[in-house]
């Protein structure tokens, strides 16, 4: 480690990820994403925008057996992933690449889920971050669609593909897949129970014929506001954050 990264225990202490100290650090979404994700041994995973690997070692962290691969645009942060793959010992390829220009064997291949944090705002209609690599990973210039699209693409039969964004891009989502997967499922996250949910887990299945359902509010944080200096997950937010749990995207 350097004085420009620091290194984060993720599900209590399981997970040792390095970032960098500044710039985009990754906070509870990816594991939320990673936690929503029912693979099983044996079974293949791509994550879209990896980052510095956090969704996929989370995801790898809890089934054992699962072989996953990240594609990260931007180089710094892909070292990053390779090295927290070696740190902890994890099946877990990290491809550095444009998503819209990925490697011919990749563009040839097709997983049993696909998985995605993209950028939560729109750059047309955002102001871009200070630091590059924050800007990249919170806007970017790859427009949602276009996730959508290649994620839909590497979808293999019966697959699925799970999605983390912001709530007003809900509408976005859907109409980039409807007509292409089915039997989607929509979990919304709240802050806490009185408010109203601010992102969306959204899982869609290639060749899903169940209509379309919404699952109950995720609640972060127990109470109406925050009023004591201790940490105020809900019990089942704190053993996904702490203990790696499972998290039923439909139930």
């Amino acid at each position: 480690m350097n004085k420009d990264t620091t290194c984060d225990d993720f599900l209590g202490g399981k997970l040792r990820i390095f970032q960098p100290r500044k710039g985009y650090r990754a906070g509870v979404d990816p594991v939320l994403l990673a936690a929503s994700i029912a693979a099983r041994s044996g079974q293949t995973v791509l994550e879209l925008g990896c980052g510095v690997g956090v969704a996929s070692l989370c995801l790898w962290a809890r089934v054992p057996g699962v072989m996953v691969t990240g594609v990260e645009l931007q180089e710094e942060y892909a070292a990053l992933a390779r090295e927290n793959a070696l740190v902890n010992n994890a099946d877990f390829t990290v491809v550095q690449s444009d998503l819209r220009q990925l490697p011919a064997d990749l563009r040839q291949k097709r997983f049993d889920h696909v998985i995605m944090n993209p950028p939560y705002f729109d750059r047309a209609s955002s102001v871009a971050a200070k630091d590059a690599g924050r800007d990249v990973a919170l806007a970017g210039d790859t427009p949602l669609a276009d996730w959508l699209d290649i994620g839909a693409r590497r979808v293999g039969p019966r697959g699925y593909l799970t999605i983390i964004q912001r709530m007003e891009r809900l509408p976005e989502v859907i109409a980039a897949l409807e007509g292409r997967l089915g039997a989607f499922i929509l979990r919304p996250i709240a802050g806490r129970a009185e408010r109203a949910p601010e992102l969306f887990l959204l899982q869609a299945r290639q060749e899903g014929r169940a209509a379309f359902r919404m699952a109950p509010t995720l609640i972060m944080h127990a109470g109406s506001a925050h009023s004591a200096d201790k940490e105020t997950y809900t019990p089942q937010v704190r053993a996904i954050l702490r203990s790696g749990a499972y998290l039923n995207i439909g139930s």
